[in-house]
């Protein structure tokens, strides 16, 4: 197995990456989604302090979709997957911003432990990577498809009155949708079941954790 050779230049920009995701505020390339009714005054206390939580996960979640990205394109072998993997990495830095903002209006915080979710799923992408390119878009896409149907969830858990929360993640849980798929049409092969079990059990421990952290 022939492997992309890791420069220095490369290496640099995988920590440079790290380092803005886990301690900078990103910059979206896209409009922040309003939603016209928007109005969090309507929120009770115990119901921002709810939301801030739920939008703390999908903000852990973008954290750990930079790492794994980032990761996966580190040894993938074939130039459009690369491009693949890079335009939904742009896409989700939107994502990260929007969730950072959003946590932020509720008056709550990031996750405390970021930096160890950064690099638990940066070590899973260069793994599935290493596995080879069919492997590594099916990691992709099943991964998408978990995290759509997790935003799915928090769709029904946020306040019905939360319009701005909700408006972003309609918004992401659109863009998670179009990454599974275009994985899947470059050629991502459907993951073992356990394997899928395995990875619905680490993201609820994921969740679990930074619901509280």
């Amino acid at each position: 197995m022939t492997l992309p050779p890791l420069t220095l230049d490369k290496a640099i920009a995988v920590l440079d990456m790290g380092l803005r995701t886990v301690f900078s505020q990103a910059i979206p390339s896209r409009p922040y989604p309003q939603a016209e009714s928007a109005d969090d005054s309507t929120l009770s206390d115990s119901e921002r302090k709810h939301a801030a939580a739920l939008m703390r996960i999908n903000h852990v979640g973008e954290v750990c979709a930079q790492a794994l990205y980032s990761g996966q394109a580190l040894v993938s072998r074939d130039p459009a997957n690369v491009a693949a993997l890079k335009q939904a990495s742009r896409e989700e830095v939107d994502h990260l911003a929007w969730c950072e903002r959003r946590i932020g209006e509720l008056g709550g915080r990031k996750s405390l432990l970021n930096p160890l979710w950064f690099g638990a799923s940066f070590g899973m992408g260069v793994t599935a990577g290493l596995l080879g390119d069919k492997w590594n878009l099916g990691f992709l896409a099943e991964t998408e498809h978990q995290v759509s149907a997790h935003l799915g969830d928090h769709l029904h858990e946020l306040p019905a009155q939360d319009h701005a929360s909700r408006a972003i993640v309609t918004q992401m849980k659109q863009d998670e949708e179009h990454h599974a798929e275009t994985a899947e049409h470059l050629g991502g092969a459907t993951l073992p079941a356990p394997v899928k079990l395995a990875m619905r059990l680490a993201s609820k421990v994921m969740t679990r954790t930074a619901y509280h952290l």
